[in-house]
Formats: structure tokens, C-alpha cells, sequence
């Protein structure tokens, strides 16, 4: 079960690699658009602590993000001193490129599945991400993992 993780985590690292170099971005911006298409519009504050940045390293990914034509900054209408980074046409249309077939087919799989099955599946995620955070912390010099 180990290994099967493992390569899991090898194989969508590699994904995001080459969905990186097809973007012409680093894998730090790439982890920014990844949060952006996650969770929608967000302001650099948001977008530093979703992609565990700092501001300045999140500004900086921003400006070369929207240098790209990726993203691009639009003022809040319910707060004008508010500004929001959205995903720009041509930056949704390279995420659909991209991780629009791998979604489907994991769509695809996830059918064969029984609703126990997925509760189950759901309940490893839950748990595997937990550890994730908790370990990444720990290197990052926060809290330290048990």
C-alpha cells in the first residue's frame, strides 16, 4: 500500500512538472494557479496562505502569473481598496487542457465504486492529507509531527 502511494505521489509530481514546462511557469506558480482554480478568486494574502507563501513570494507569483496571461488582478466591486486575482479565459482554458482529462477519468473510476467503498476512500484521504499538513509543517519549522 506504501508503494502504491509513493508512486501516486511520483506520478502527479511528474504531471505537475510537465504541466509546469507546458505552461512556462515554475512550480511554484503552478501551486498558485492550483489554489486559484480550487477555490476561485482570491486576494494575494489568501493566495500566500492557501499556497503557503509569503506575501512577497505570492505578489511575485502573481506578476509572473499574469505576465503569462494566466491570471489577472481585478479591484472587489463590494470593496474597491480590495483586489482579487482571478483566472483569466485563457488561464482556464490551459487548466481544462491539461487536468481536464485526468478529471474525467478519475470521474470515470471513481463510478466503479460502491458509496462504501468511496466513504472509505474519502476517510484515506482525509487522513493522508492530514499527515501531509502535519509533516509539512514540521519541515517548514512549525510544530512537530507525532
Amino acid at each position: 500500500m506504501t508503494r502504491g502511494v509513493q508512486e501516486l505521489q511520483d506520478a502527479t509530481d511528474l504531471i505537475d512538472e510537465l504541466a509546469a514546462r507546458r505552461l512556462g511557469v515554475n512550480r511554484t506558480d503552478l501551486r498558485c494557479l492550483s489554489r486559484l482554480t480550487a477555490r476561485g478568486p482570491l486576494t494575494a494574502s489568501e493566495l500566500a496562505a492557501a499556497a503557503g507563501l509569503t506575501g512577497g513570494a505570492a505578489t511575485t507569483a502573481i506578476d509572473r502569473l499574469e505576465q503569462a496571461g494566466l491570471v489577472e488582478r481585478v479591484r472587489d466591486t463590494a470593496d474597491r481598496r480590495r483586489v482579487r486575482v482571478h483566472l483569466t479565459g485563457k488561464g482556464r482554458a490551459d487548466v481544462q487542457e491539461i487536468w481536464g482529462p485526468i478529471a474525467d477519468d478519475a470521474r470515470a473510476e471513481l463510478l466503479r465504486f460502491t458509496v462504501g467503498e468511496l466513504e472509505l476512500i474519502e476517510t484515506f484521504l482525509r487522513r493522508a492529507l492530514a499527515n501531509q499538513t502535519r509533516h509539512a509543517e514540521r519541515l517548514r519549522g512549525g510544530i512537530a509531527a507525532p
